[in-house]
């Protein structure tokens, strides 16, 4: 959980005026009670009435609130579009993820952001390509990219020749409508990029570590093979 989410977290919890722990805090947010009164210090080094201390407890009073969200006109159409566009074309955990997010958004916004929001006219329309198994193949490959988890894959290429490949998952590429996976391929010792659609069967392996050279940086630097 990123500090700033954890932050949020804590703030949530101390709301209604109940007495909470700072053990009971990071149980909760699966943290060290150490770390808790280092949040909350800062926390109340911001400004946020919370009272109470080290050993005894923590309480905020009601009537606090988070101050809103601010966003130009333009980020508001940002967010809405993206958000969009995840939901015609992202995996299914994205794009409900996407959806989710907006509606925490929207709650927030004052009420001229929120009517300009709700005014955005940009649409994305669902291709038939993207079916359940492909959206899922992305939330999984995405998954294994962030927990660094081999994929071992049955592949085949544009003239339907079929190999079986070994892969460090290094993050996924979006062409419009078709999805790309960039890879350090095993097999090769190389870079690859596979479509995600030609992707027959798909597996999670061992963890691994990146090795210089083998990055996505790395892989930036330099002219990427497709999936030779």
């Amino acid at each position: 959980m990123r500090r700033a989410d954890r932050l949020f977290q804590i703030v949530q919890y101390l709301r209604g005026g109940r007495l909470v722990t700072a053990a009971q805090l990071a149980e909760k947010l699966e943290v060290t009670p150490r770390t808790i009164y280092r949040d909350v210090a800062d926390l109340i080094g911001s400004g946020v009435p919370i009272e109470g201390e080290a050993g005894v407890g923590y309480l905020m009073r009601d009537g606090y609130d988070l101050p809103p969200l601010m966003f130009t006109s333009d980020e508001i159409v940002a967010l809405v579009a993206g958000a969009r566009l995840l939901r015609a074309f992202g995996g299914a955990k994205m794009a409900a993820s996407a959806e989710e997010a907006l509606v925490k958004i929207n709650a927030v916004l004052p009420d001229t952001a929120r009517a300009r929001s709700e005014a955005v006219q940009v649409h994305a329309i669902n291709a038939e390509e993207m079916t359940p198994e492909l959206r899922n193949r992305i939330d999984q490959i995405e998954a294994a990219v962030n927990a660094q988890l081999l994929l071992h894959m049955a592949y085949a290429d544009e003239d339907q020749r079929p190999s079986q490949r070994v892969v460090r998952p290094l993050g996924l590429w979006f062409w419009g409508k078709v999805w790309t996976l960039v890879s350090w391929c095993e097999l090769r010792q190389d870079f690859r990029m596979f479509r995600i659609d030609r992707i027959q069967t798909l597996q999670e392996g061992d963890r691994f570590k990146h090795r210089p050279g083998q990055t996505l940086r790395d892989f930036y630097r330099r002219d990427a093979c497709w999936d030779d």
